[in-house]
């Protein structure tokens, strides 16, 4: 008989020391089974969730304005350089006017705006025309240096409203796990780690969106200064060729000849 309940006793206190404990088996309930990124993102909070998607959809649009622009630069600023050294020739500015024709890249448009002013005062070279010149290469280089500079606004808001945007998802996920808190009524790890970790992400994805945005913005500021110089090279090359053909009194037009 005794044999008996110390055998009882020792069954009961093995079955206590291996069966899992209320606690334990609340937390395996509700820990969550995914944890990854594309799992954070489909469990966090509706408002989290655009957040996301506005991040991500803010990323794209730096790398496609990115591209778009590099791509832009390269091919404007070769063409400007092109145009400008067949200006260091001795060519004049009705041939000049004759090779651009109906070209619309910025340093055409110089030549053109030249050209047009230069008919307009009849073939008189003197101070005057120089001004008037001057003036107009001064108002096409300011469009051109716009028109090349479109676009990447959209960069610099990003880059400053990025990490905000991100901040407002963290506080967000916070608030709701403090929510979930007090909710279950229990400090566990399991109720506070999913929001915690929808605030982290969307932290991250702030800083993956506002990061690219700057260096890019400022990598393009840097580009577009070099084409507005080479814009001003080509304005230079104008105004000495002017000077040029005042000085050696052979001012022509390409109608004037007709």
């Amino acid at each position: 008989m005794q044999d008996a309940s110390k055998l009882r006793h020792m069954i009961l206190t093995i079955a206590l020391v291996f069966a899992p404990g209320p606690a334990f088996a609340i937390d395996e309930a509700l820990l969550p089974r995914n944890l990854s990124p594309w799992g954070m993102f489909l469990g966090a909070d509706i408002i989290v969730k655009t957040v996301m998607v506005g991040l991500a959809a803010a990323s794209l649009v730096t790398w496609t304005v990115w591209l778009a622009k590099t791509m832009e630069l390269r091919r404007k600023s070769a063409l400007a350089i092109e145009r400008t050294r067949a200006l260091e020739g001795r060519m004049k500015l009705a041939e000049a006017a004759e090779r651009t024709g109906e070209a619309h890249d910025a340093v055409a448009q110089l030549i053109q705006s030249c050209a047009r002013e230069a008919e307009l005062s009849r073939g008189i070279v003197d101070d005057g025309l120089q001004e008037r010149v001057a003036l107009r290469l001064e108002r096409v280089e300011a469009a051109m240096s716009r028109e090349i500079a479109r676009g990447t606004g959209v960069l610099a808001t990003i880059g400053a409203t990025a990490p905000f945007v991100g901040l407002f998802g963290t506080v967000w996920g916070i608030m709701n796990s403090f929510i979930g808190i007090s909710e279950s009524h229990t400090t566990s790890l399991a109720v506070v780690a999913p929001g915690i970790a929808e605030a982290l992400l969307a932290t991250a994805l702030g800083l993956v969106a506002a990061i690219p945005a700057v260096v890019i913005y400022n990598h393009l500021v840097r580009g577009i200064a070099n084409y507005r110089a080479l814009l001003g090279d080509a304005s230079a090359q104008l105004m000495l060729l002017i000077s040029r053909q005042r000085d050696s009194r052979d001012f022509r037009l390409a109608r004037a000849a007709e």
